[in-house]
């Protein structure tokens, strides 16, 4: 349940670490040194120091790849349209979801030509979706303030992942698509180091409660949680054509020190769902903790030539 706007400032007096770190996340525009913004964020985030010098765990090495690891293509893996070219240049259009249309301004948008179910979401940000499953109850008021919301916002500054910094902030809209449930799209998200893939976790009951399982490569459930966030409640059901999505995540993330690579499937037919370079930031704890550094040895850090 959300929290009443009272509700969270007292959260906020009452935890003197919370409290700052919504100020630093509000000073963020005004802080220029990215390594001075990092390391007090991540202090803030995770509660220990971060090494940027010598980083060992997963956790810190994402902070590490966010000063020193800048290619310019980054930037149009990260776009959510631009990012479907250079699938389909890889794989082919058949694992892309058809864009329906991409515009600049909200009130561009021609809702008579959308057909009844449709997905709305911005090209630079992470949250601003907004999902239509009959247009005939569709508001377009409420679509238009998210929207808008997040076409203001640069999601960069929040958390320094420097892909994001130079999107061209635009709307697309998407064709609606759910899997087997009928209900919902499962994420199966690859964890993918130098274009191998070690893992995954599987993001389920996202409609209503979002659950986390993490599988191997061979799609053995393993005991890893996410904080904050427990398993399914049934047992999540190897994907038809699994061993192929593992190959499309090796060739989408090859020569890339660290990407994941989210996937949906739908009765075998996988679709691309986009690029990540910072998972959650770089700042999430797993349990139990050596997962931290497991995935930490997985990654291996290029030469810093800056």
């Amino acid at each position: 349940m959300e929290l009443s706007l009272k509700s969270k400032i007292l959260n906020r007096i009452q935890n003197p670490n919370l409290l700052f770190f919504s100020l630093w996340i509000k000073c963020s525009r005004i802080i220029k040194s990215d390594t001075l913004y990092l390391k007090v964020y991540y202090r803030l985030k995770m509660k220990e120091k971060l090494d940027i010098l010598n980083p060992v765990t997963f956790n810190q090495k994402l902070q590490w790849l966010k000063l020193f690891d800048r290619k310019k293509i980054y930037t149009q893996m990260v776009d959510k349209y631009e990012a479907k070219k250079i699938v389909e240049n890889v794989l082919g259009s058949e694992y892309v979801i058809p864009t329906l249309g991409v515009w600049d301004d909200f009130d561009d948008i021609n809702f008579k030509l959308l057909p009844d179910k449709f997905v709305l979401k911005t090209t630079h940000d992470s949250g601003g979706v907004v999902i239509c499953k009959d247009k005939t109850n569709f508001d377009i008021k409420n679509a238009r303030k998210i929207i808008n919301n997040s076409l203001k916002s640069n999601f960069y500054y929040i958390s320094r992942e420097f892909p994001y910094k130079n999107v061209n902030p635009r709307i697309i809209a998407e064709q609606y698509v759910v899997d087997e449930s009928g209900s919902e799209l499962k994420d199966y998200k690859f964890f993918c180091f130098n274009g191998e893939p070690k893992l995954l976790f599987v993001a389920s009951n996202r409609n209503i409660d979002t659950r986390f399982d993490f599988f191997d490569v061979n799609f053995n459930h393993l005991d890893i949680k996410k904080n904050g966030y427990i398993n399914a409640d049934k047992n999540i059901l190897k994907p038809k054509n699994f061993e192929k999505m593992v190959d499309i995540s090796r060739k989408l993330s090859k020569d890339i020190p660290h990407i994941r690579i989210d996937l949906y499937n739908i009765e075998g037919q996988i679709l691309f769902g986009e690029f990540t370079f910072t998972h959650w930031g770089g700042t999430m704890p797993f349990e139990p903790k050596e997962w931290d550094k497991i995935l930490g040895d997985y990654l291996i850090l290029p030469k810093n030539d800056m």
